[in-house]
């Protein structure tokens, strides 16, 4: 797909050997285009053992910007089904936006290389896997990622985005105090469950800080109106009282009219061009004032 295809058999490690460079005109992405080439390829980022979570390694597709010194850098974390294509295609356009995006893979300590398709026996493969994620090796991935990153970008604020699965893991990540800003798209079950075990995951919100937007369709039949009602009143709790639909909370709760599970994802049956749009708009945003 693009520059994902192009660079898909490179393997970079943290050494430093060149990435492939890629023209980005070749997505078939209803969303805006890239707006700069990128160079992109895989790198491995490692986890060291803690108390909780097992040592790893992190296959991941890291982009930045073809020439200049990217703005700031964001983690991605991808959906149940793996640092695929589309997955890849987000940190392409990150990069294209001026950001060194690095997408991470979640299944590391169990499915590292998992890269499969929307489709039910995707969907199957993919929450196997998601079910023997814990918040506890999340956090110790991602502060192992924000780590590398900002020995790449130097020491300033980073931002995250997940998608699905990974909306529900920026939720949890958005802790560590490295993520000045995070976004949470289409995060499903975080009123009632957290990975591993424990109390939900939506407790965690007084505990962020930096910035949370979540960002919702309406019509998802993953995230029922109690768990809406449940997201607004923790946002809105975390603001001070100041409403998370409010646009100049610090968390945000952005709903997407008629729009589903997976509304953002081009290759998915519930992609909405408008919201889709919309969305992107808005993390932008929200990385811009943030980050740079």
């Amino acid at each position: 797909m693009g520059c994902a295809a192009s660079a898909a058999a490179a393997l970079v490690t943290m050494a430093g050997s060149p990435f492939a460079p890629c023209a980005m005109a070749a997505h078939p992405s209803r969303l805006p285009p890239p707006r700069r080439p990128v160079r992109a390829g895989w790198v491995e980022v490692p986890v060291a053992a803690t108390a909780a979570a097992s040592a790893t390694v992190l296959r991941s597709w890291w982009a930045v910007p073809a020439s200049g010194e990217p703005r700031a850098a964001v983690l991605v974390l991808p959906e149940v089904f793996g640092v695929n294509a589309w997955v890849r295609s987000v940190a392409d356009r990150l990069a294209g936006e001026g950001y060194a995006a690095l997408a991470i893979s979640t299944f590391a300590r169990t499915a590292p290389d998992l890269d499969v398709g929307y489709d039910a026996a995707g969907l199957a493969a993919g929450r196997e896997h998601r079910d023997m994620v814990s918040a506890a090796g999340l956090l110790a991935d991602a502060a192992a990622a924000a780590a590398w990153l900002q020995r790449q970008d130097g020491e300033r604020p980073l931002g995250c985005v997940g998608f699905c699965f990974g909306g529900h893991l920026a939720l949890i990540a958005a802790t560590l105090p490295a993520f000045a800003a995070s976004c949470d798209f289409y995060g499903a079950r975080v009123s009632g469950f957290r990975p591993g075990g424990g109390p939900p995951s939506l407790a965690l919100v007084p505990q962020i800080p930096g910035r949370l937007w979540c960002f919702c369709g309406d019509a998802d039949p993953l995230i029922p109106p109690e768990e809406v009602a449940a997201l607004d009143a923790a946002l809105t709790a975390a603001n001070g009282g100041i409403p998370a639909t409010a646009a100049a909370a610090r968390h945000r709760l952005i709903l997407a009219p008629g729009a589903g599970h997976g509304y953002l994802c081009e290759a998915r049956a519930d992609f909405r061009p408008e919201a889709a749009r919309e969305g992107w708009k808005a993390m932008l945003e929200l990385f811009a004032e943030a980050l740079g």
